[in-house]
């Protein structure tokens, strides 16, 4: 009998503790809230036009993908491409012609036809005005297309510079429209707001009387 009552005292004290020792860490127990990372928008990098500028005039292309417009890079080479092509050609043949005339010259003035066989086959049936008429002509394109290099370049560093700009320009259609009611509390007059938006988060305000 005293050893029943002694389990049930026992269990009648355990029973007391463990609800006590409960409350006691229910008590002290925190919510620990879960921490949410915000952006800070100064941590936001922006995009810099300028960067854009530096790196196309320094690299075709090189802006263009700075933008991250780059199905541009391989039109902005085969635009630089072009005046290039053309500057080898017309210095090529700016040289055959050149050696033409000179070598045309020495065999019929002094005689000496030894640079005339060194001649291009193809130029050898022109005469001297044509050969010196070809000369010209080729030296000056030559010299127009080193022009349009720098102009297709230029194009180039036009490009990125304007569509850096462009980067962070609102080009959506929000052009909405609202009118409110209005009150002058200075005058005591009633009218509208005309209130346009022609940029995102960007708001203009047009008081109707």
């Amino acid at each position: 009998m005293k050893v029943y009552l002694f389990f049930i005292w026992f269990i009648f004290l355990f029973t007391i503790c463990g609800s006590s020792l409960a409350q006691i860490d229910s008590s002290h127990s925190v919510i620990k809230p879960i921490p949410t990372k915000v952006k800070d928008s100064s941590t936001i990098k922006k995009h810099d036009p300028k960067k854009a500028t530096r790196r196309s005039a320094m690299i075709p292309g090189w802006g263009q993908a700075y933008n991250k417009e780059y199905w541009k890079i391989p039109i902005a080479y085969g635009v630089i491409a072009i005046p290039v092509s053309l500057y080898f050609y017309n210095n090529s043949w700016y040289k055959k012609t050149k050696f033409a005339y000179e070598a045309k010259y020495k065999a019929e003035i002094n005689k000496d036809s030894t640079d005339y066989n060194l001649v291009d086959p193809l130029l050898k049936p022109l005469s001297s005005n044509s050969l010196q008429n070809y000369r010209n002509s080729f030296r000056r394109d030559r010299d127009y297309s080193i022009l349009w290099f720098i102009a297709a370049w230029g194009l180039n560093v036009i490009d990125a510079t304007v569509f850096g700009h462009l980067k962070d320009f609102d080009v959506s259609n929000d052009l909405t429209m609202n009118v409110k009611p209005l009150f002058n509390p200075i005058t005591r007059s009633t009218g509208f707001a005309l209130t346009v938006n022609m940029k995102k988060n960007e708001h203009k305000l047009y008081t109707l009387p």
